[in-house]
């Protein structure tokens, strides 16, 4: 076998072989980032979000305020052991797409602004909507491409295949 035989073969191998795992760094930081934002949320009580969604002239601000953090934490966790995704995914994609409109389309694409820069440090403008994109992305790789075998949902579906 020539070198180039080898190279193409190792490299294919070798591709196949992280296949089945390269959706995991997705699931984790999607699935984290939601639970982290859904943390925030409870532990400073869903009902100081609620003033914010108030402020931007969502209706039923508190109701939507409790919905959010579950959808995000639920979510969150569900990503996070790969389970559920395609089923999860529609409400956390709805959030994603309400933060985009109400909140990051007026500050542009970036999610990183410097504001300015002093000596005693950076201080940065509003967020862009990037990563509201990011996240979608994530979501629907993970929704039509699956979350890896290494999952909860790999194990379940292995499970339901054996006992038909």
């Amino acid at each position: 076998m020539n070198l180039r035989g080898l190279i193409t073969r190792t490299t294919l191998s070798s591709s196949a072989a992280a296949a089945g795992r390269a959706p995991l760094p997705i699931r984790l930081i999607v699935g984290f980032g939601f639970l982290a934002h859904g943390y925030a949320k409870l532990s400073r009580g869903p009902g100081s979000f609620g003033v914010v969604l108030q402020t931007l002239g969502v209706p039923e601000p508190q109701a939507l305020a409790w919905l959010t953090t579950l959808v995000e934490l639920v979510g969150g966790s569900a990503v996070l052991a790969g389970a559920f995704i395609p089923i999860v995914s529609v409400p956390m994609a709805m959030v994603l797409l309400t933060a985009l409109v109400t909140v990051h389309s007026q500050y542009g694409f970036f999610s990183v602004k410097f504001a300015e820069v002093t000596a005693t440090g950076i201080r940065f403008g509003p967020v862009g909507y990037e990563i509201i994109l990011l996240y979608l992305a994530g979501l629907v790789t993970l929704a039509v491409g699956g979350p890896c075998r290494l999952s909860v949902g790999t194990v379940l579906s292995r499970g339901i295949e054996r006992s038909r």
